[in-house]
């Protein structure tokens, strides 16, 4: 039996205020609704979820394990507004059942637009986690699972990681298992660990529709799945989803926190049932493969591509708009200039303009706070507008 790798992501951008064309504060962000939408989650998903992992752990004596991710900005967040949900997360790490990985401080795109600005936010956010909890992250997970061979070998050339989280894409594995870890093309030092995106989804998505085959979703039913994985294409089972499946996508009245309570307990019932870290995870189990992937792939959407970041012209337009100014805003050397344009790189921002799915109501309207993505787009085009006025008078 495979063991079980569950990975979880936490993250909250910081919105942006509705800003016009005449405003002039430089204070681009909407703290009020930010903090809503923050105290939302922590009380529907973070604080239970938290109190609820540290139980599990305790229950199973350090044989449930699990890792995390969670971005800078949410800390930031955490801090101000919810530090009990911050002092569970440090509780977590101090089990030694928990690990943290590495990722982009502000969950941004910007290996695919800066090499210089990825690489300082990766060191941003691994002294901020080591800060926190510890110990330096030595596995990287991109914003969104945004993955190929070339952010492969990037992160092999910094030498401070040791695997790398992607997407199980059927295409680039050829019906291979995601079952299994697999190592990049060209690299030495690095290892994948692959999302089994059907068991994944099957949670994250699917758990709380009544209309599903598998309805209702049980912790025995889980590990039976688990379970019928082959010994020869399965030595690790990773389930990755957002942690605010719990209680805010899929919500209590789901059952979803009753499943996460009883899962660990059916995966143990088998005397070959485990749980293991990340790390863990790739320690115990050798590259069985190459996985080559020249495109870019991510978790989002059916396309598991970056459609739903770069997908029109109006996201292209921003992100290209967005990095022209990180050259003169370091030059400068504004701190607070700095900060807030690194907090316009939030992938959200662009994510809230994607037009695939707009006329059907998709998920994307549901995280986004504007009316349309054409409203998105110009919002963040003013606020933009004003920080270039902003960098050309410090360059003056």
């Amino acid at each position: 039996m495979p063991a079980v790798c569950l990975y979880f992501q936490m993250h909250q951008p910081m919105r942006l205020r509705r800003y016009s064309v005449f405003d002039t504060d430089a204070d681009y962000f909407d703290h009020d609704l930010n903090a809503q939408v923050l105290a939302k989650v922590v009380e529907k998903c973070y604080l239970p979820g938290t109190t609820q992992l540290l139980e599990m752990i305790k229950r199973h004596e350090g044989k449930f394990r699990l890792s995390f991710c969670v971005t800078g900005v949410l800390i930031e967040q955490l801090r101000a507004g919810a530090p009990k949900v911050l002092d569970n997360l440090v509780k977590l790490a101090e089990t030694g059942c928990v690990e943290f990985l590495n990722e982009t401080y502000y969950h941004s795109m910007a290996f695919l637009y800066s090499r210089d600005e990825f690489r300082q936010q990766l060191q941003l956010h691994a002294d901020l986690m080591e800060d926190l909890f510890g110990r330096r992250p030595t596995i990287f997970r991109n914003t969104e699972l945004i993955y190929n061979n070339d952010l492969a070998f990037y992160i092999d050339s910094l030498d401070q990681h040791k695997g790398i989280l992607a997407e199980g894409s059927d295409p680039i594995l050829s019906g291979r298992s995601a079952n299994l870890t697999y190592r990049p093309p060209h690299t030495e030092n690095i290892s994948l660990l692959l999302r089994n995106y059907r068991l994944s989804d099957d949670i994250a998505f699917r758990f709380g529709n009544r209309s599903w085959s598998e309805w209702p979703l049980t912790g025995e039913k889980f590990a039976q799945w688990v379970q019928r994985i082959d010994a020869v294409d399965g030595k690790v089972c990773n389930i990755f989803a957002d942690f605010e499946t719990f209680g805010e996508h899929q919500w209590a009245e789901t059952g979803i926190f009753e499943f996460l309570k009883a899962m660990p307990k059916a995966v143990l019932a088998d005397s070959k049932g485990s749980f293991a870290t990340v790390s863990e995870a790739l320690a115990a189990n050798p590259p069985a493969d190459e996985f080559d992937a020249p495109h870019m792939i991510s978790w989002a959407d059916t396309e598991r591509d970056l459609s739903a970041w770069l997908g029109n012209a109006m996201q292209s337009n921003a992100l290209h708009e967005l990095y022209k100014l990180e050259g003169p805003i370091k030059r400068g050397g504004d701190e607070k200039l700095l900060r807030d344009w690194r907090r316009l790189t939030i992938s959200d921002h662009v994510y809230y303009m994607c037009t695939k799915y707009f006329a059907d109501g998709d998920v994307h309207t549901y995280f986004s706070p504007y009316e349309s993505p054409y409203d998105s787009y110009i919002n963040f085009m003013n606020v933009l507008d004003n920080l270039r006025t902003r960098v050309g008078a410090v360059s003056v």
